[in-house]
């Protein structure tokens, strides 16, 4: 069974740096395409940062040069680095694929004060 655990959410202030970490304990994770979504309060899921098997990033707009998505397959880890962070980015962080199609972890939150 997939299980996901995100870690390395804290309470950081505006212009802070933070990192992330996401183990998947599933033997396909080097196949897929993971990516790293978000959850503000009263808002959807969305989808902010993706990285190809290969390791080809993509970042949703609001994010683009400030965050940067990574992968250890071998450890079956998918990291986010964050920096120049914003209030705006106050969300639980969780990773998936970006079919979402493994249970959801529990996430991680983020916090960022103005």
């Amino acid at each position: 069974q997939v299980q996901l655990v995100e870690s390395g959410g804290a309470l950081v202030q505006a212009g802070g740096s933070l990192g992330l970490s996401c183990a998947a304990s599933v033997n396909t994770f080097r196949l897929n395409v993971l990516g790293w979504y978000r959850q503000a309060p009263g808002k959807q899921r969305e989808l902010v940062a993706y990285i190809s098997p290969g390791g080809s990033p993509g970042y949703t707009d609001s994010v683009k040069g400030r965050f940067t998505i990574s992968r250890d397959n071998a450890k079956h880890t998918v990291y986010l680095q964050m920096k120049g962070l914003k209030p705006e980015d106050t969300a639980v962080y969780y990773c998936n694929t970006v079919a979402r199609n493994w249970p959801w972890g529990q996430g991680t939150q983020v916090t960022v004060s103005s």
